[in-house]
C-alpha cells in the first residue's frame, strides 16, 4: 500500500524528511516498512538529495534489496540513479543488482562513469558481471540494448513432462515470466514457442516439437527500439524475441520495457515538435534549459527576418492602406495552424507506418485539397467580415484570395516539409514546425500585400 499521510496529515514526503532530519534509522526502517511498491519509493527518492538517497538505500538495501532494486529501476533516468547505487557499499550493490533484471541492470551500469562502473562489477559475481558486460556491448537504443536475457527457454526433443519441469524450475529463476516459453534446438535456433496450455493438457510423453507454434516475429540485437514497439504492437506481442542473424536466441524486450521506450520517445518527440532539443531533461536546470534552446529561437529569429524583409517590401502599401496591418496577423496566423495541423498529423503518420514512396506523396496531395476546403470557408467568412467593415467589396476579395491561398500554401507545406526533410536523412520532428511556420508567414505576409497592392491601389 502507498503511503499518503499521517495523522499529523504530512504527506509521505514530509513524514520522510523529518525522519532523516532526525537521524533516527529506526523510525526509517519503519517508514520503509509501510511501502510495498517500489514505484511510491521512487517518488520519494526523486525529492531527495543525493546523500539522503544513499543513506535511504544503504538502510533498505540489507533488509529489501528487491525494493530498493526496484525503486532504482522506476526512477527517471534524469535523476541518475546509477550515482545513487554506485555510492553504496560493495556487499549491498551485489545484493541489489542480483534483483534487478538484466537489461536494468546493464542500462543502470552502464550510465556510470568508467571508474565506478569497474567498482560496481567487481562487486559482483564472475557470471553476473559477464552477462551484464554482453548486454552493455549493444546501443543503448537498440533491440539489444532494451532486451533480458532471463527468459524460459526448453529443447526441441524434450517431452511435455521434463518441458514442465524445466519450466517450474526456470520460472523460479526468472524476474518477469510473462508465461511465454522458447523452444531452440541443439545449438540454440529459436524454433518458436509452446503455450503452457500445450504443455499441460498434452500427454507427458508427447514431444515438444509436435506442440511448438512458429515464432510471430523476432528482431535482431541492432534494430531499433521503435521499430521492436511497433512488433509488439502489431502481433499483440507480451515479449518479443531478440536473435543473432542464424537464428540462435539471444534475448527477449518484453511490453514494459516498450511502455518506457514509447514513453521516452514521445517525450523527445514533443520537445521537438517544439523545437526543443531531446537532450534537455525535464527537470534540470535553468542554464541548461537556455542552452538547449538558444540555438533554436536563432534560428527562429532568421527566420522571423525573412517575414519581417518581406512586410519593408510593401512599406508604401502598409502607408496608405493602414488597417492591412491588422489584417496581416490573421491571414499569417491562420496559414500557420492550417500548416501545424497538417505536420502534425504527417509526422505521426511517418512515425508509426511503413509506406511506399508513392503512399507518401499522396499524403502531400489530400493536405493539399484539405487547405483548399478550409481556406476556402475559412477565407469567406473573415472577407465578409473585412468587407462589412471596411466598407468596400475589393477589400473583402483581397482577403478571401489571400487566405484561402495561405491556408492551402500551409496545408501543403504541412505536410511536404516533413516527408522531404526524411527523405534527406534529417529528423522532420526537429525542424519541420519552424520552416513551416516560415513559410506560412512570408506567404502569408507577400499574398495579402501583393493582392492589396495590385487590386486596392
Amino acid at each position: 500500500m502507498a503511503v499518503a499521510a499521517n495523522d499529523d496529515d504530512l504527506t509521505a514526503s514530509e513524514r520522510l524528511r523529518e525522519i532523516l532530519d532526525a537521524g533516527d534509522d529506526a523510525a526509517l526502517r519503519g517508514f520503509l516498512d509501510e511501502i510495498s511498491h517500489g514505484s511510491d519509493l521512487a517518488d520519494l527518492l526523486e525529492e531527495l538529495d543525493e546523500d539522503d538517497r544513499v543513506r535511504l538505500l544503504g538502510v533498505l538495501a540489507p533488509e529489501d534489496p528487491a525494493l530498493a532494486a526496484e525503486a532504482l529501476a522506476e526512477m527517471e533516468p534524469e535523476e541518475h540513479p546509477e550515482d545513487s547505487l554506485a555510492a553504496l557499499h560493495p556487499d549491498q550493490i551485489a545484493a541489489v543488482v542480483a534483483e534487478l533484471s538484466d537489461d536494468d541492470a546493464a542500462d543502470m551500469i552502464g550510465e556510470m562513469e568508467p571508474a565506478d562502473r569497474d567498482r560496481v562489477l567487481a562487486a559482483l559475481s564472475h557470471e553476473d558481471a559477464g552477462d551484464i558486460r554482453d548486454l552493455m556491448r549493444y546501443d543503448e537504443e537498440s533491440a539489444g540494448g532494451i532486451m533480458t536475457t532471463e527468459l524460459v527457454v526448453v529443447p526441441v526433443d524434450a517431452t511435455a513432462a521434463q518441458a514442465i519441469d524445466e519450466v517450474r524450475r526456470q520460472a523460479q529463476e526468472v524476474e518477469n515470466f510473462h508465461g511465454v516459453v522458447f523452444v531452440v534446438d541443439g545449438d540454440g535456433v529459436l524454433l518458436g514457442t509452446v503455450s503452457l496450455q500445450s504443455l499441460v493438457t498434452a500427454d507427458p510423453g508427447a514431444h515438444v516439437r509436435e506442440l511448438t507454434s512458429d515464432p510471430e516475429a523476432a528482431v535482431l540485437p541492432e534494430t531499433d527500439q521503435e521499430e521492436v514497439g511497433r512488433v509488439l504492437s502489431r502481433y499483440n506481442l507480451s515479449i518479443v524475441p531478440v536473435v543473432d542473424a542464424v537464428g540462435r536466441l539471444l534475448g527477449g524486450v518484453t511490453f514494459d520495457d516498450v511502455i518506457d521506450v514509447i514513453e521516452a520517445e514521445t517525450t523527445e518527440d514533443i520537445l521537438k515538435f517544439g523545437g526543443v532539443s531531446g537532450e534537455e531533461e525535464l527537470r534540470g536546470g535553468w542554464l541548461d534549459a537556455v542552452k538547449s534552446r538558444l540555438p533554436w529561437l536563432l534560428v527562429n529569429l532568421c527566420t522571423a527576418g525573412a517575414g519581417a524583409t518581406v512586410v519593408l517590401l510593401f512599406e508604401p502599401t502598409i502607408d496608405r492602406l493602414t488597417y492591412l496591418a491588422v489584417l496581416m496577423p490573421v491571414v499569417a496566423g491562420l496559414g500557420g495552424n492550417s500548416g501545424t495541423q497538417a505536420l502534425a498529423v504527417t509526422i505521426r503518420r511517418l512515425s508509426l507506418s511503413r509506406e511506399t514512396t508513392g503512399q507518401r506523396w499522396s499524403v502531400v496531395g489530400k493536405e493539399f485539397l484539405v487547405g483548399l476546403g478550409n481556406g476556402l470557408v475559412i477565407g469567406l467568412i473573415v472577407s465578409t467580415i473585412a468587407a462589412l467593415v471596411e466598407g468596400e467589396p475589393r477589400v473583402g476579395f483581397v482577403v478571401m484570395l489571400a487566405m484561402w491561398m495561405n491556408l492551402t500554401v500551409g496545408s501543403f507545406a504541412g505536410a511536404f516539409v516533413p516527408i522531404v526533410l526524411e527523405r534527406l536523412k534529417v529528423d522532420p520532428a526537429v525542424a519541420s514546425s519552424i520552416f513551416v511556420t516560415a513559410f506560412t508567414d512570408m506567404c502569408g505576409f507577400f499574398l495579402l500585400l501583393g493582392l492589396a497592392t495590385r487590386f486596392l491601389l
